[in-house]
């Protein structure tokens, strides 16, 4: 068959309706840290961190033109990435829990096991796991190791966030699944 005559298939748009962060609503992905009094110990209420597998890097980064669509998802084996808006505007992340695995044992449940280029296993998440969150206000998200994230997407043209993760993150721990070419599907984020 010729291959400039295949049809690429045009992904599905699938929405998602955005529910507000809460430490309840968000506690099987990571946890959602509000203000807290100066001077109060450490507890729960605190963001549980590992970061000792490597160097910690806590930078600002600016982002622009992050439309509340996405069709890639990322996820990081060796950290809990935190992240949280400068000034405390409104954002938007799209979130599937960890699936990072036992090669051996995943493989026994008949999913597809794939293994990142940084050596670990992982079950690629499901289009029907994805969950829109909306974070707004003096708070930031802790993501659990492994947490599936798209974003943080926005509507203003750009916003400045504090990110705290490793210093090789995004170069050795950065696992990316493609909905678009794996599933046929897209996501937009979809508020009132």
């Amino acid at each position: 068959m010729d291959s400039s005559r295949v049809a690429t298939r045009t992904p599905v748009t699938v929405n998602l309706k955005a529910i507000e962060a809460t430490p309840e609503s968000f506690a099987e992905f990571g946890q959602v840290i509000s203000v807290s009094p100066d001077g109060e110990e450490f507890g729960p209420n605190d963001a549980q961190l590992e970061l000792h597998r490597g160097v910690p890097r806590f930078y600002i980064m600016r982002l622009q033109e992050r439309e509340l669509k996405f069709a890639n998802i990322t996820h990081h084996a060796s950290v809990t990435q935190c992240l949280g808006a400068i000034g405390g505007d409104e954002w938007y992340l799209g979130v599937a829990k960890a699936s990072i695995c036992d090669g051996e044992t995943a493989s026994d449940t008949g999913k597809k096991v794939s293994k990142a280029a940084s050596g670990h296993c992982y079950l690629p998440p499901h289009p029907n796991d994805v969950v829109a969150f909306k974070i707004a206000g003096p708070k930031f998200l802790k993501l659990n190791v492994g947490t599936w994230h798209a974003g943080p997407l926005f509507r203003k043209k750009a916003m400045d966030f504090y990110n705290l993760e490793l210093s090789n993150t995004n170069v050795l721990d950065h696992t990316m699944h493609n909905f678009s070419k794996e599933n046929g599907v897209v996501f937009l984020i979809e508020d009132d």
